[in-house]
């Protein structure tokens, strides 16, 4: 029974040969056989993917950390002199004219802790102001003008420039920094469904007005634009300092910022801009964003709650000695936010304007390397530690311990 059960079991060599054989005819004449290409998850043979890319590893011993440490120092230091050095020889004047609407229509001399100036020749006169009504203006709130009158010790510039500071302004707020339209001021002919719902930036909540009318240009940013006017440098003796607008902006701006293709009907200042346009937009007065180098300068969003903003210039002409006068129109309120505005007139260095933050640090920094180098040193010579020397590991360590234990 067994035998049968094996027997039953047992296949025929020759046949299983056979058929085999008959399979592989019938593929080499139908079909082309299929060579499948092997998977592998082996990276490229090269440097960088077996991680063979040539490195240096250095050996930290006081014979090159001591160096290091005052080569760093020299350099750092007198860069940082310089850098302080040249940030003290711009010279400046801020001026906090918030409480001006608050004077008499007579110069008054202004408080100490309301200017700051910084020349090379004493400033020992204090600066005056005075605040008048502006008559011509048919609007009923904040229609002065305030007259800041100030001398110069010594000539400055060229170049000048004229700015404005507001303090206390938090223009990085995540609900006012996102609250515009890329696309209107691309020129685009953004549709309501783009100003109100774009993800990451959108003009709410000041889309549209309350007729259904699309704001242009839209947003939280535009709305609150800086309108305080300001007219160049008078001197007391008739003369001019002529100051421009042109160049106060970056010029990569123009790549951004692009004349509407809005129709006058279709759009609607924004609320706060009913001083400019009280009858709202025409096909003649529709502002060109592309040559407004103000409001170009205004949507670009300061990191701090203190920043400055420029508005005039003079790049060619000397600032002569002297008693100048500046007019502003006072029309941007910051009391509400208990805020600050100022007027800040400053030449330049090669780093910039007055920030001695900068030289201070590297000066710092250098300091620091300097102490390391000599701190190191003296240890280095009063208890030297004996470099690669192996009776110093570890493992070496511990039948020495067990011996004095003993």
């Amino acid at each position: 029974m067994a035998l049968k059960s094996r027997n039953l079991f047992h296949r025929n060599k020759k046949t299983v040969d056979q058929n085999q054989d008959s399979d592989s005819d019938s593929v080499s004449e139908d079909e082309t056989p299929i060579i499948k290409k092997e998977k592998s998850r082996r990276p490229k043979e090269n440097n960088f993917t077996q991680q063979k890319l040539k490195a240096i590893h250095p050996i930290i011993t006081p014979k090159y950390v001591i160096p290091l440490f005052l080569i760093l120092a020299v350099i750092f230091i007198p860069l940082g002199a310089g850098m302080l050095y040249g940030s003290y020889k711009v010279e400046d004047l801020t001026i906090d004219y918030t409480e001006c609407d608050s004077q008499s229509n007579s110069f008054e001399t202004i408080p100490d802790d309301k200017f700051e100036a910084n020349f090379k020749n004493e400033f020992s006169t204090a600066p005056k102001w005075k605040y008048s009504k502006n008559s011509s203006s048919e609007a009923t709130d904040e229609q002065g003008i305030c007259n800041l009158q100030f001398t110069i010790p010594n000539d400055i510039g060229p170049a000048v420039f004229l700015l404005y500071r507001l303090e206390n302004f938090y223009a990085n707020h995540r609900r006012f920094a996102r609250s515009y339209s890329e696309d209107q001021l691309n020129g685009e002919d953004a549709s309501i469904k783009i100003i109100k719902d774009t993800v990451g930036q959108n003009c709410e909540p000041l889309s549209l007005d309350e007729n259904g009318k699309r704001i242009y240009p839209c947003g939280l940013i535009a709305n609150s634009f800086f309108n305080d006017t300001f007219k160049g440098l008078s001197s007391s003796d008739g003369s001019d300092y002529e100051m421009t607008n042109k160049g106060i902006a970056w010029a990569t701006n123009k790549n951004r910022f692009k004349k509407t293709k809005y129709k006058a009907s279709e759009i609607v200042p924004p609320p706060n801009w009913k001083k400019m346009y009280p009858d709202g937009y025409t096909d003649d007065n529709i502002p060109d964003i592309s040559k407004w180098s103000e409001f170009q300068n205004w949507m670009q969003i300061p990191g701090l709650s203190t920043f400055s903003k420029l508005v005039l210039r003079n790049d060619d002409e000397v600032l002569k000695a002297g008693t100048y006068e500046v007019e502003i129109g006072m029309n941007w309120p910051v009391k509400e936010f208990n805020g600050k505005k100022s007027i800040y007139l400053t030449t330049r260095s090669v780093i910039g304007g007055r920030n001695p933050f900068l030289g201070i640090a590297w000066i710092v920094a250098g300091g620091i390397c300097l102490i390391l180098s000599i701190v190191f040193l003296i240890i280095n010579l009063v208890v030297p530690r004996k470099m690669g020397d192996v009776s110093l590991l570890s493992w070496n360590q511990q039948p020495v311990k067990l011996e004095e234990d003993n």
